[in-house]
């Protein structure tokens, strides 16, 4: 049974009945339950580090010095120091107000920056606004804009070159030492994504439960290193300096107290919620004594909102045809010469709302998928045998421990690798052109799907579109597939990168699509412009 993590003394009294032995219960409880006086020894866990507040200040006052010596080079009256040394100190404030240094679990570049920008931005107003109740200075705007501007450049380069330190620092197998509490499904789920994106920082040691599950196949390679009475002494075993707490049969007691004690350890810890499928960004949170309610506010895709989304997707999109028409005339040339007429290939796909419309792109291949068969049909086999095994282990189907699920009633999924190919077998062979490789590697190819952009059957950014053959079978095995269809299909989207491109889990980019759907904002969509423009330059062959 999956404990919660509320506040009820009668969902306690329901899960000791239900779980553990009385005698269990109360030796569990005589252990967590009185209270602890932290002991007079150091914390198991690291402190918060200050080295990004220090480098701040750093890089404020290089702005200040740079704002002096320009003054003085062009002979420009200098504020008084009081001034700029309030700036500094609103926008340190100001960080720490908005979060910056606070633990984050993956910090994200661009978010970083924008509050620095908003950040200073803030501080500027506060402070020209006092100088001008204060002084007649006709020079103070533009003084104290100049040292925003210089402030925000400096900030971003120390920002920048911290992050980058950290992704390095991460890469070399420097992440934070962490132990996941709850060895069941949602807990190998947990360590799992843990250990295929170790640019989250946290490197997982072992799970903690005194009666993990059997999950057969889904069980992440990592020990059991105890039950819950052993924590302290796999904290320090371990060095563990991070928890996440994931659904375990422990009583809600004992959990609860574990918690407790990791704080008073210095070891920072993660919750994963009872219904964590349906939890997003947007977040309210109301208190009915000390009982949390959180209210959950996902983006409508029918509202206001995506129709001014798909509106600046079409004005864009045109815009973007007009200044890349050079290029892609030379393309269009190109793939007439080396492969032949037509110059486009056409294919049927499935966008919003389940309609079907043909998405546009070069010609890469020789040869047609009716007669040579479809280039990724070993990858849509495993799709729908991971997609049936996925659906009968996470609540929303059944399955008998053989690898064969029933999804919903309407179709079987057969997850012992014997699934019918959708497609004709002569698809293994690699029949890209020397330019059709070349146009993939760069996602070239792709840009046509701009006249797909304008004439409103999908959108710059959302989830990719797919075949309808395809579509019919991966909503009968992959768990809210047909969800993806609320919003328009994109020509690239969260999963895309997020390094789920090509052959790669259905089910993964499944989640990572709904994720964006349910947590659309344009700032997302400028974040994903961004890193689709990174991915360019590595992203390799569907």
């Amino acid at each position: 049974m999956e404990s919660d993590f509320g506040g009820m003394s009668q969902v306690t009294d329901l899960l000791d009945e239900e779980i553990v032995p009385a005698p269990a219960v109360t030796r569990l409880r005589r252990r967590f339950e009185r209270p602890k006086a932290v002991q007079a020894k150091p914390a198991v866990g690291d402190e918060q580090p200050r080295w990004p507040i220090l480098l701040d200040a750093a890089m404020l006052l290089i702005a200040f010095a740079t704002t002096r010596l320009f003054s003085l080079a062009i002979d420009q009256p200098t504020p008084l120091v009081l001034w700029d040394a309030s700036f500094i100190v609103l926008v340190l404030i100001g960080f720490g107000l908005r979060g910056l240094y606070g633990p984050s679990l993956r910090p994200h570049l661009l978010d970083e920056i924008r509050t620095v920008v908003s950040a200073t931005a803030v501080a500027t107003m506060a402070v020209i606004s006092v100088r001008v109740v204060l002084t007649d200075d006709i020079h103070l705007a533009s003084e104290t804009a100049f040292l925003w501007v210089t402030s925000v450049m400096w900030l971003t380069f120390g920002r920048t070159g911290a992050f980058f330190a950290r992704v390095r620092s991460i890469r070399l197998g420097n992440g934070k030492p962490t132990l996941i509490v709850g060895a069941g499904k949602v807990g190998n789920l947990v360590a799992g994504r843990l250990l295929q994106r170790p640019q989250f920082g946290l490197r997982p040691v072992g799970f903690l439960d005194n009666d993990p599950l059997d999950i057969e196949g889904e069980r992440v390679q990592l020990p059991v290193l105890g039950a819950s009475w052993n924590l302290e002494e796999v904290l320090v075993e371990q060095g563990v300096q991070h928890v996440i707490f994931t659904f375990s049969t422990a009583p809600h007691s004992v959990l609860l107290g574990m918690v407790r004690r990791c704080q008073e350890l210095g070891v920072t810890t993660s919750l994963v919620p009872r219904l964590f499928e349906v939890a997003n960004e947007r977040v309210s949170v109301e208190h009915l004594g000390g009982v949390p309610l959180f209210a959950m506010r996902p983006a409508n895709p029918k509202g206001w909102q995506f129709a001014v989304k798909y509106g600046i997707d079409r004005l864009v999109a045109g815009v973007l045809l007009t200044m890349l028409l050079p290029l892609l005339a030379v393309l269009a040339l190109a793939v007439r010469i080396s492969i032949g007429r037509p110059i486009f290939f056409r294919q049927s796909r499935i966008g919003l709302d389940g309609r079907e419309f043909d998405m546009l792109k070069f010609r890469t291949m020789k040869g047609t998928p009716d007669k040579n068969g479809e280039g990724d049909a070993d990858w849509a086999t495993q799709a729908l045998d991971s997609g049936a095994s996925a659906l009968g282990t996470n609540g929303n189907g059944h399955s008998n421990g053989n690898g064969h699920a029933n999804g919903n009633g309407n179709g079987n999924g057969n997850g012992n690798g014997h699934q019918p190919n959708p497609v004709a077998a002569a698809a293994v062979e690699d029949r890209r052109t020397p330019l059709g490789r070349f146009l993939r590697r760069y996602s070239l190819d792709e840009l046509p799907q701009l006249w797909n952009v304008f004439r409103g059957d999908m959108s710059l950014i959302g989830p990719r579109p797919e075949r309808v053959s395809y579509v019919k079978r991966f909503e009968q095995a992959v768990y809210r597939y047909s969800d993806r269809h609320r919003v328009k299909s994109g020509i690239t989207g969260w999963a895309q990168v997020n390094d789920l491109r090509g052959k790669t889990s259905l089910t993964d980019r499944v989640e990572w699509d709904n994720y964006y759907i349910e947590n659309w904002s344009l700032w997302l969509d400028f974040k994903i412009a961004v890193f689709t423009v990174a991915c360019l330059f590595r992203w390799r062959e569907d």
